[in-house]
């Protein structure tokens, strides 16, 4: 590739109609942040595409030029990984097309799951979002994407019926299953094939939901670990259970446990009767909901801030498990959550992450005020993985920004992905927030 000097980034200002953004000018700094503030990142420039239009031409001058584009819909995920780039925003295309016949959503690489969620559910229907309503549709799902009904239909991905892409050399194109290897890329391949403008999901009936938090002292935290150790034994796929130990700055330990149920109230109350047992909670919201508020149950924020997040999987909890995850106190870490998977999980997948055997999820998250405080974080991290049956893979939505795609998935599905990056991007123009080269 050409010297960065050598690459006339003014003129990208004449090839595209959406905003562009060089480091001299007066935002650059604010619109190559990501989302995790913790993250430093230094693009050639910053392009916030007005249309799939423009993110062909932008693709034509990169290749044409020699330099990589790395894609950010909102900045979720981000690795850092775009030094030597132009950083690409698609946020603006934000078009969303639902079909309720057919149950699919066509929509656009910067819709949100919070927006995507409401307007499926006008219909009875739902797509697979997480637990935060700002993370983008395409983001989460060419990450793999674990989701609030993951136990019930599987990986995000997994609902990817065809995309519209642009391809490397900046020719735009419909995938379906008539490309099968660039279908299966998409679907979870974490971002490096193509640039998605839209994809077309597959949705699902919601006519009935149940779910909530409910939030203890953290002096109940041994009985409500049992209890959400004995629900997630004879749980239905219908029903998915989270157990937090959370500490917020200047507040007392406190213990969660969040579910969603899609699915009546009486047989999602059955279904996790063991929390009646537990004193009564500080909180309990759980009840009968939309699935257009599901991002409202854990109370993500939804501005950005600086974080250092690690996750792992977990290939059983016994009483040792469970007697390291409530070591006390989890500070300086804000959140150490046990996530149940399994379910549609554990079944065979047409996705680079496969089938996820791992019964249970680890995610710990720490906010550093200091560079001591960051080095303190990971090494609680650490710590806690070091004492916990982990089988060392971490899905591709978990990793950390210095994590790999060979820590996330299948060694045959890498050496695939490999294959198709070789025959769609030689040149290596797209790139995503993990690497595949060897």
């Amino acid at each position: 590739m050409p010297g960065v000097s050598n690459i006339p980034l003014e003129r990208v200002r004449e090839v595209v109609r959406g905003r562009v953004l060089l480091p001299q000018d007066p935002a650059f700094d604010e619109a190559r942040r990501p989302w995790n503030l913790a993250i430093e990142q230094a693009p050639l420039a910053v392009v916030e595409a007005a249309d799939a239009d423009d993110v062909a031409a932008l693709v034509r001058f990169a290749a044409d030029h020699g330099v990589a584009i790395a894609t950010q819909p909102s900045g979720h995920g981000a690795t850092g990984r775009v030094g030597g780039a132009i950083l690409l925003r698609t946020a603006d295309l934000d078009a969303i097309d639902i079909d309720p016949v057919a149950q699919t959503a066509r929509v656009g690489a910067g819709v949100r799951f919070g927006v995507l969620q409401e307007a499926a559910a006008a219909h009875a229907l739902t797509a697979l979002p997480g637990s935060s309503p700002v993370v983008s549709v395409a983001g989460a799902a060419l990450g793999g994407g674990l989701s609030w009904f993951g136990r019930a239909y599987g990986w995000i991905a997994d609902s990817i019926l065809g995309a519209d892409v642009v391809l490397a050399d900046g020719t735009m194109r419909h995938v379906d299953e008539s490309e099968p290897d660039l279908l299966w890329a998409l679907r979870g391949g974490g971002g490096e094939i193509a640039i998605v403008a839209a994809l077309e999901v597959r949705l699902r009936p919601a006519p009935l939901m149940f779910g909530g938090r409910m939030l203890w002292p953290a002096v109940h935290a041994r009985a409500a670990a049992e209890a959400f150790r004995t629900i997630t034994q004879s749980a239905p796929d219908a029903l998915t259970v989270w157990f937090s130990q959370l500490h917020y700055p200047g507040g007392e330990p406190l213990i969660a446990i969040d579910a969603t149920f899609l699915g009546p109230e009486r047989d999602a109350r059955a279904a996790m009767s063991p929390v009646d047992a537990i004193p009564l909670p500080l909180v309990d919201t759980r009840a009968a909901m939309s699935v257009a508020t599901v991002g409202e149950i854990t109370a993500e924020p939804t501005t950005p801030s600086p974080g250092i997040s690690r996750g792992e999987l977990l290939t059983h909890l016994d009483d040792a498990a469970l007697d390291a995850f409530l070591r006390v106190p989890i500070a300086p870490l804000m959140t150490v959550q046990l996530r149940h998977l399994g379910g549609a999980l554990a079944r065979p997948s047409d996705s680079p992450h496969g089938a996820l055997t791992e019964p249970f999820a680890l995610f710990m998250l720490g906010l550093p005020f200091s560079p001591e405080g960051a080095e303190a974080i990971r090494g609680a991290q650490a710590n806690l993985v070091a004492s916990l049956p982990t089988s060392g893979r971490t899905p591709i939505s978990f990793l950390s920004s210095s994590g790999s795609l060979s820590s996330a998935l299948p060694e045959e599905s890498v050496r695939r992905l490999r294959a198709v990056k070789d025959a769609y991007d030689p040149a290596r123009i797209i790139r995503g927030n993990f690497a595949l080269s060897e």
